[in-house]
């Protein structure tokens, strides 16, 4: 690969995932700033990107390979974009929002596959190039987070410009990225097929069925955190709370580093239960962090991120590919991402809307105490449930 190919390629990475940084972690803050929307209300606004998620599979494989340039469509739908989030500042209710927001997330989300399909393409060996194209996505995510608190503006519209602005000068530069041909009407495609269905002959094997159960469940404690840790921070008082949430993403390059060792050294299933017992960890710091004596528990819960994804969800991406083998390893990935992203995390920001309700005293004063509780036990649950049911040959619990 081009050294030319490789920095357009990388600025593509950043773009991509500084648009979906910018506006997305603060979304619930600018909801009860500015529409005073109830928790409810905001977990539907989160559940869009699920929705999108279930969507788009059938949209990429069915439309967007077969008939379009790659890097045409992302464009396309970059540019579109961008017009919705502008018009999302202009929403003065919680459902007109909703369905911009709905939306874009049905713009944006294909636009992540495709993007990886223009990375793959212009590749000579993937397996070591891309997740040195990928890693300025993180970048990407780190510095809006870090511009948007620097600036405090997390409780604005202006996140949203931001991100609008941003959006229409990537949809520009998506035209001249290096060309992703379309497949061609003679493409095998299926809305089976573009769902993943091939990897249906997985729920054959018992112990992955009892882990793909665990990643669903798994879910609504993350909906939790995506869609109310920086409501959270900005009502108990931490100040450039944006900013300090990137420390999660730092935690999660650095800890990504980590797992070939611990998945060859401690198997599967010992990285999977460390991933859980650190979603009970966080919420639990949570749950008792404060901007006083306690506000370490505050950074812990934030840090923490780094091992509640990577060991639960990168371990099981990397888990689901050994299961899978090479024939199905794609639709594999797409049917775990699909019931993850999609499955998962719908019911998780429906029900994490709904407990946030529960526990608010007032329209800005919240239980957090009893809220953190809630997916600290769900996850202390979905742990019982691992530990007690998952039995996996260790020639695969260990293999790398």
């Amino acid at each position: 690969m081009k050294l030319t190919t490789g920095i357009s390629l990388a600025l593509m990475m950043f773009l991509q995932y500084f648009v979906w940084g910018a506006w997305y972690v603060t979304m619930g803050t600018y909801m009860g700033e500015n529409l005073h929307s109830s928790g409810t209300h905001v977990g539907y606004a989160f559940s869009a990107l699920a929705l999108a998620t279930i969507i788009s599979p059938f949209f990429v494989g069915m439309v967007a390979d077969r008939f379009f340039a790659a890097q045409k469509i992302m464009g396309v739908f970059h540019l579109l974009g961008a017009a919705l989030l502008f018009l999302a500042t202009k929403m003065t209710a919680d459902w007109p929002f909703i369905i911009v927001i709905l939306l874009y997330s049905l713009l944006y989300m294909p636009t992540i596959a495709l993007s990886n399909s223009v990375a793959f393409s212009q590749m000579t060996d993937p397996g070591k190039q891309f997740p040195w194209i990928r890693v300025f996505g993180t970048l990407g995510w780190i510095v809006a987070g870090l511009f948007i608190g620097y600036l405090s503006i997390e409780k604005t519209a202006i996140t949203f410009y931001i991100a609008a602005g941003v959006s229409a000068v990537y949809g520009l530069i998506s035209f001249a990225l290096p060309n992703t041909p379309p497949k061609g009407k003679a493409a095998e495609v299926s809305a089976s097929k573009s769902l993943g269905a091939d990897a249906f002959v997985l729920f054959k094997d018992k112990p992955y069925v009892i882990f793909f159960i665990a990643a669903i469940l798994v879910c609504i404690p993350l909906s939790f955190y995506y869609g109310f840790a920086n409501p959270f921070l900005n009502e108990v008082g931490m100040d450039n709370a944006a900013g300090k949430m990137i420390f999660g993403q730092v935690s999660e390059g650095i800890f990504i580093l980590a797992i070939p060792f611990l998945f060859n050294s401690i198997g599967v299933k010992k990285m999977l239960i460390l991933g859980m017992v650190a979603w009970m960890l966080r919420y639990v710091c949570f749950a008792y962090g404060n901007t006083g004596s306690n506000n370490w528990m505050l950074y812990a819960g934030i840090i923490l991120h780094g091992v509640c994804y990577d060991f639960f969800f990168v371990t099981g991406y990397m888990y689901t590919e050994k299961k899978a083998g090479e024939k199905i390893k794609s639709a594999a990935q797409g049917l775990f991402t699909f019931a993850t992203y999609g499955v998962g995390m719908l019911i998780g920001t429906w029900i994490s809307g709904i407990v946030v309700d529960k526990y608010a005293t007032s329209p800005t004063v919240h239980n957090w105490t009893s809220i953190w509780f809630v997916p600290a036990g769900i996850a202390a649950a979905v742990l019982v449930y691992f530990i007690i049911f998952f039995r996996e040959r260790k020639a695969i619990a260990a293999a790398a």
